[in-house]
């Protein structure tokens, strides 16, 4: 039988369906959530409950209480607090990005958007021009979303949201122009920590993925090195338990990729200032043994760290190494990927000296 374009047409139909036809005649790849799979966000939306999210999320702009700093500026009226950030969203860049953990990675990368200026202020930021100065640029809520439309065609798996607590209406009323623009892949909500549990409630039924980190685990070493920041423990975890509530475990669907759940970050420090035996004791204890957690190597001497003699070096082979026993020896059993082959190459480097 001759195999004429017609034929060949319904033939791809057939095995793959109109929304593949759809996504290559705008050029787009494949994120790996065509078909029935629905973002959180677009359920909420069809329950006629995600505007009232937003309108409730945009008010906290006349008295900002976005985060535990409560600086009760009106940003809307052109007023900065701590953070200094306008009522609009500051833009750094937006990329696919491959240097994340593998399940938000993929094979086409994760959409991360990095959002300027920070709530937290650490003094060893490794992204300070962004976060302390604010370098970027201001975006309206409609080209936000357009950079995560552009994000999706690009195939990228999720759009992650770098430091997005202080912009966290923007966010929302993006997402929502977006869905209706097409918008289909998770949103993973990648902060450093410092939130209002009242604050992540309002997200409930919005995020797919959250990406904590959990940075301190005393109260001083966190106002030490962090702005004064004394309640970043407490106020870390309720919202991380608030965020495991939500989303539960890490779900993976097709390719091993995040479709859904919590993945925690926690960076090994010099001198344990960190607190990390007493992080894992805590994951273990109050959220699941099977949470996937990221304990980090790559702390450098980044921005103002060298006045700080306690955090003014790298950490070394046998600091991390104790950390991941820790964790080992608490019971958590889904360890990032990179942190167990880092653990095993520092092996490896003390066995050889």
């Amino acid at each position: 039988m001759t195999i004429t374009r017609k034929r060949f047409i319904g033939s791809l139909l057939a095995a793959s369906g109109s929304v593949f036809l759809k996504a290559c005649a705008h050029g787009e790849q494949s994120t790996g959530f065509e078909g029935s799979w629905q973002p959180a966000y677009a359920k909420l939306e069809e329950q006629g409950r995600l505007a009232s999210r937003i309108d409730r999320a945009y008010a906290s702009f006349e008295k900002c209480e976005l985060c535990p700093r409560r600086c009760g500026t009106n940003r809307l009226a052109g007023q900065r607090g701590f953070c200094r950030a306008p009522a609009e969203a500051v833009v750094h860049s937006h990329q696919p990005h491959f240097g994340e953990e593998l399940p938000l990675v993929g094979r086409n990368g994760s959409g991360t958007i990095f959002f300027s200026n920070c709530n937290l202020r650490c003094v060893f930021c490794q992204n300070w021009p962004i976060a302390h100065e604010g370098r970027g640029r201001a975006v309206s809520d409609e080209r936000l979303a357009d950079m995560m439309l552009d994000l999706q065609r690009k195939g990228c798996h999720n759009i992650n949201l770098v430091t997005p607590t202080h912009v966290m209406p923007n966010i929302l009323a993006a997402t929502r122009i977006a869905l209706k623009k097409g918008l289909r892949v998770p949103l993973c909500y990648n902060t450093g920590g410092y939130e209002l549990p009242e604050n992540i409630r309002l997200l409930d039924g919005i995020v797919d993925i959250y990406l904590p980190d959990l940075k301190y685990m005393d109260g001083r070493e966190a106002s030490r090195y962090a702005a004064a920041a004394e309640d970043y423990p407490a106020l870390a975890q309720q919202s991380i338990m608030e965020m495991h509530r939500q989303v539960g475990d890490l779900v993976k669907g097709a390719g091993g990729v995040a479709e859904r759940g919590l993945m925690v970050r926690h960076l090994v420090m010099p001198n344990n200032v960190a607190g990390t035996g007493e992080f894992v004791k805590w994951v273990a204890a109050n959220l699941s043994r099977s949470t996937y957690v990221n304990i980090m190597s790559q702390y450098r001497v980044e921005h103002r760290a060298f006045e700080y003699p306690r955090i003014a070096r790298a950490i070394t082979a046998e600091e991390f190494l104790e950390a991941m026993l820790w964790a080992e020896e608490t019971g958590l059993r889904n360890l990032d990927s990179r942190s167990l082959s880092q653990r095993d190459i520092f092996r490896r480097r003390l066995s050889v000296r």
